[in-house]
């Protein structure tokens, strides 16, 4: 996946600001778009955009293909006549520095909801076309999506594993009876899928427009509680009564004695070779038709996953069992030619994990603030990279690189300090320095590193169920032109402007 030299920032639509309580498509991410155009950075990095379930994480989805209704953007909605003022006269008093899950979905749902009535009675025949298209082309996974929706909704919001019988193993004629009893909670999930997708698309082109290329994220395994599962059971190893048999999860190891027992249903990766890995090349594609890259989340599981009973209450009692290895990416390159795909191998990562990555050009990650614990020879260190790799400060799921300093191990500190010849009084911008001044092709940090940020402007705990990613970023951040400037010089002095040929000598400071 070789590329020129570029850089990126690290910041997932919801942390962006606005007045309905979570970041969202609109106003404010163009806003976002035209500060990293600015800046001269050329990537964007995103978290999952699935519509997101208990404990609000984007890696846990009620689907592989959704979007996440809570990201559509009133202010466009405004725009195109589907609200009007009295629409948004009674919205919350949110707060400004976090999201209130629970009180932004209930006021995003009855905005939707609001919309959907008025696109029902809205003389609109080329919206109402494009709806219908769209409801076609996504058919593929639209259709299972919307009903299991639907139909989690009559049930209280329940887990399907505690539906009844004949909605848990899908039986024809009790679901033809729901859809034909349910339509409107049917059509109302189909458009807000709509709604997503079309004001993505169009903030996705803005990007490329400004020649800014998204970097997206899928997680290798699914959530039990989605359309997936229950869809195609018969791709996940369920019993007669359609409960795992065996779960996700990774050892114990240095961070945990327990493992972590992560839940999610496990492949049945012999059926999924039967197919040509069909479900799997959808969901790739659908991802790529997001996005201009994807990462996927914990790749060292196609070589071997962590394989836990189900019901166990811990990750202790498992086993390491192989999983489909290079013969999936075979038949994704031989479908798809090339493979913009960033390879996840944090973590314990053996030689089989590597000879895959390696096999198939794919860059794998540096995380600097993983480099101090050991010594020169360290992998995670600069001069340790290679160009085919994605450098970052830190990541969604570590601290804030100010806040990993203050509480490393003060081994750890003078080891960065030395080895960054730095006092450590501006340590997240001594560490964005190091890494956009090495050979890797891509370098990104999360925004928290540029505005130096401590532990407070965390993204998420792993292990941690509630309480995760609600952080926001400060209004009018992004107006600030000492930041433009900054961030803007760093991608001069080490050839990452996006648009600049640096076949042309530097020119001193901008």
């Amino acid at each position: 996946m070789a590329q020129k030299r570029s850089s990126g920032i690290i910041l997932h639509p919801t942390s962006l600001p606005g007045p309905d309580g979570i970041g969202d498509l609109g106003p404010e991410a163009y806003h976002w778009i035209d500060f990293l155009s600015e800046t001269g950075c050329g990537l964007w990095q995103i978290l999952p955009l699935g519509p997101t379930g208990y404990g609000d994480s984007p890696y846990q989805s009620f689907s592989a293909f959704a979007g996440n209704p809570y990201l559509v953007s009133p202010a466009l909605l405004f725009e195109e006549k589907l609200l009007n003022r009295s629409d948004l006269s009674d919205r919350p008093n949110f707060p400004d520095n976090y999201v209130e899950y629970g009180d932004v979905i209930n006021w995003k749902i009855t905005l939707l909801d609001r919309a959907y009535r008025r696109f029902t009675k809205l003389e609109d025949s080329d919206l109402h076309s494009e709806f219908e298209i769209f409801q076609k082309r996504e058919a593929y996974w639209l259709d299972d999506y919307a009903l299991f929706m639907a139909i989690k909704d009559a049930h209280g919001g329940k887990s399907w594993k505690e539906w009844t019988d004949d909605y848990r193993k899908r039986d024809s004629k009790v679901l033809a009876k729901f859809q034909e009893e349910n339509q409107e909670s049917i059509m109302k999930t189909r458009f807000r899928q709509f709604l997503f997708f079309r004001q993505w698309q169009e903030l996705h082109n803005y990007a490329r427009s400004k020649n800014i290329q998204v970097i997206g994220d899928i997680p290798i395994f699914v959530s039990f509680d989605g359309s997936d599962a229950w869809s195609h059971p018969e791709l996940f190893f369920f019993d007669a009564d359609l409960l795992p048999t065996v779960v996700a999860g990774v050892p114990p190891d240095y961070f945990s004695e327990t493992g972590q027992l992560w839940g999610n249903p496990l492949y049945r990766w012999s059926r999924h070779k039967e197919t040509g890995y069909a479900w799997w090349m959808q969901r790739i594609q659908a991802t790529l038709r997001l996005v201009d890259f994807v990462r996927i989340d914990h790749f060292r599981g196609f070589a071997a996953y962590w394989e836990i009973p189900y019901g166990k209450p811990t990750a202790v009692e498992g086993r390491w069992v192989p999983g489909p290895g290079a013969d999936i990416f075979q038949a994704i390159q031989e479908k798809m030619g090339s493979l913009p795909i960033i390879a996840e191998d944090l973590g314990v990562i053996t030689p089989d994990v590597v000879a895959i990555r390696d096999s198939f050009h794919l860059p794998g990650m540096k995380l600097l603030q993983f480099a101090f614990s050991t010594d020169s020879a360290d992998p995670f260190l600069p001069h340790n990279y290679i160009e085919n790799c994605v450098a970052y400060t830190g990541t969604h799921d570590n601290d804030t690189s100010r806040g990993w300093y203050h509480s490393a191990p003060e081994v750890e500190r003078d080891f960065c300090r030395r080895y960054l010849a730095r006092s450590g009084d501006d340590i997240s911008w001594d560490m964005i320095r190091f890494i956009w001044s090495s050979v890797a092709g891509m370098t990104l940090a999360p925004i928290q590193d540029f505005l130096s940020l401590g532990t407070e402007a965390r993204m998420n705990y792993p292990g941690k169920a509630s309480g995760n990613w609600t952080w926001r970023i400060p209004a009018r951040v992004l107006d600030d032109k000492g930041l433009n400037y900054r961030i803007h010089e760093l991608n001069n002095l080490y050839s990452r402007l996006k648009d600049r040929d640096y076949s042309i000598p530097l020119q001193g400071h901008i």
